[in-house]
């Protein structure tokens, strides 16, 4: 199975990659992951003032922050996942990424705010849901 695996690093990430270790249906070569990580476009307002090479530092340096723990995780686990990152809205970016990568599943962590918390915070996780045609399993 192929596997899109959306982190941000947060403490829901973690929860995601410790459903993954305590379920042995999840570990092995029947499955190929790729760890995605979206991260937010710097205003251009104040891009305009750096230097394009610190600002492509800032993206790469915030993915990375996010992908070595769960390289570490994987490794641990004798898996080669790929990870890739991207600038923009996360919750587009991975359903665009899960459509056009032909993914079998979408694997990520929710905030689990519910209903009014949407409403007023927003979700990854929802919005991911609605605009994306692949599986998505959410672990909270």
């Amino acid at each position: 199975m192929k596997i899109l695996v959306a982190a941000d690093g947060s403490h829901h990430t973690k929860r995601m990659l410790a459903y993954i270790a305590a379920h042995d249906e999840w570990l092995g070569p029947q499955h190929q992951y790729t760890v995605f990580c979206g991260v937010l476009a710097v205003p251009h307002g104040a891009a305009a003032f750096v230097e394009k090479s610190v600002v492509k530092g800032y993206y790469d340096a915030e993915a990375e922050a996010v992908f070595n723990p769960i390289r570490s995780f994987f490794k641990k686990q004798g898996i080669d996942a790929s990870f890739v990152q991207k600038v923009g809205h996360p919750a587009d970016m991975i359903a665009k990424l899960a459509d056009s990568g032909k993914f079998d599943l979408v694997m990520m962590g929710s905030h689990g705010h519910g209903v009014l918390g949407n409403l007023v915070l927003g979700s990854v996780a929802t919005r991911v849901l609605a605009n994306c045609k692949t599986p998505v399993l959410l672990v909270r």
